[in-house]
């Protein structure tokens, strides 16, 4: 990773590509190591974290998760997941945080050196692009260690860094855990393109805290 401690550093996190990431390498996040990990770096000045909540739950799994996160140095984004059935009978969910993070992490360019996107969402590339047009450095970080990798070899290739996730998993994963199975839904929800990742996290322990 290259760093400069002059830089001013601001963290953009996509909540359940991040979850999905970490949960392939087998390891859980802990919010606060990673954090304290980039603020060594350079000078942080804001840490976004950007997660989807079902609406109308009475109890969001998640809740927990965002609670401590936004009493704990991040600015909080959500954005609430419409469940529906559609003219086949099948659940499914509309809504994503992508616009959101993109408009932040734009206007955020203006004040920061060094943007840290926690995602391998291939819709990001752009908004790399127009990122970088301003001067400043974006490091994507995610990985291709899964199966299927997790980040978008175009979204790779834009970023001026690439840090792996499974390399910086000793800094940043959960101290003395349990192993745990994390079971999907019975009948997962799809989300509104059929890729079902926005909705997983919803039924899941991703709610755990640091």
């Amino acid at each position: 990773m290259i760093f400069y401690k002059e830089e001013r550093l601001a963290i953009f996190i996509d909540g359940a590509n991040l979850y999905g990431a970490a949960r392939s390498l087998g390891f859980d996040i802990d919010y606060r190591r990673l954090l304290d990990l980039f603020a060594k770096k350079g000078r942080l000045i804001r840490a976004f974290y950007y997660t989807t909540l079902i609406e109308d739950q009475e109890y969001s799994p998640i809740r927990p998760l965002i609670d401590w996160l936004d009493y704990n140095g991040y600015s909080m984004v959500t954005k609430p997941l419409r469940e529906y059935t559609d003219s086949q009978g099948r659940r499914r969910v509309k809504g994503n945080v992508d616009i959101d993070l993109a408009i932040d992490a734009l206007e955020m360019a203006d004040r920061a050196d060094h943007i840290l996107l926690f995602s391998g969402d291939g819709d990001f590339k752009r908004l790399v692009e127009a990122i970088q047009r301003k001067g400043v450095r974006v490091t994507v970080v995610s990985t291709i260690k899964s199966s299927p990798p997790m980040v978008s070899d175009e979204l790779r290739r834009q970023a001026d860094n690439f840090v792996e996730l499974a390399e910086l998993s000793p800094h940043i994963q959960r101290m003395n855990a349990p192993n745990r199975t994390v079971a999907a839904p019975a009948t997962a929800p799809e989300t509104e393109d059929g890729d079902g990742d926005e909705a997983t996290p919803q039924a899941s322990a991703y709610a755990r805290t640091a």
